[in-house]
């Protein structure tokens, strides 16, 4: 199986189909998927057999809720395996092969969206928007003063806004060490441009639905000024499935 998932960044779906292009994929061999506990943790089991990365590493959770979770989506699977409906064992297989050795530069990336997070940039007008964007990202931005000791400051535009070191260091202690949670933050951090609202996630502090809320905020506003796009929809579409993988495996491994 391992030849289906080899890019931990499956190609864009809309993409392929603009090309008309198919990508090539197996039939489903097995009847059940389920789990089976054992010294590399909780892992999948398709018809008994075990699942591997494809680094030939097991496919195993550590947690039993996460691998019934992966093992919810190979049983989700129809007459063909597809690894674009499949966003949870993609980012099960990317911890295993490539975070579990070596965390920390996905921790150092994580660190630098905090230098410049999306929460940091507020819109000059028109007003609503402006008012949208502090409804939504204030809330949080306080929360991280209050809750991690990291005081941000915020300005107007494109221009870079220089943080103190002090509120820096403070929320980079909130960044976890354990891979699990370090690689569903990364992948939370990168869709929404945005470190402050995945520990936000990380931590309670945030819904699913409030933390993609607030990280669409310009999005959305958009869409409700000028239309909506279907491409672009389903490229949405496509990223939220990502994200909503990633807070599966954020709350499985709390």
């Amino acid at each position: 199986m391992r030849e289906l998932f080899e890019s931990l960044d499956p190609p864009d779906p809309t993409a392929a189909a603009r090309r008309s292009v198919r990508p090539a994929l197996r039939e489903r061999f097995y009847q059940h998927a389920g789990t089976a506990s054992g010294p590399e943790g909780h892992a999948v089991r398709l018809d008994g057999k075990p699942v591997q990365t494809p680094a030939r590493r097991p496919l195993a959770a550590p947690s039993l809720p996460l691998a019934q979770a992966l093992a919810a989506e190979w049983d989700a699977q129809r007459d063909k395996i597809d690894p674009a409906g499949m966003p949870l064992t993609r980012l099960a297989n990317s911890v295993i092969d490539g975070v579990t050795d070596a965390p920390g530069p996905v921790k150092a990336e994580i660190k630098k969206y905090l230098g410049s997070d999306l929460l940091f940039y507020r819109a000059g007008s028109p007003q609503p928007l402006r008012e949208r964007q502090a409804q939504l990202w204030d809330p949080i931005l306080r929360w991280a003063k209050e809750t991690l000791g990291a005081d941000f400051k915020t300005g107007e535009g494109v221009v870079h806004v220089a943080q103190p070191a002090v509120a820096l260091e403070a929320a980079s202690a909130a960044i976890p060490d354990d891979p699990w949670r370090l690689g569903a933050l990364n992948v939370i951090t990168t869709l929404t441009g945005s470190a402050l609202i995945a520990l936000a996630l990380l931590r309670g502090e945030l819904s699913v639905d409030d933390a993609w809320r607030a990280a669409h905020v310009d999005e959305d506003w958009n869409m409700e000024q000028w239309g909506r796009d279907e491409i672009a929809l389903e490229r949405r579409a496509f990223r939220r499935a990502e994200f909503q993988a990633a807070a599966v495996m954020l709350r499985h491994c709390a």
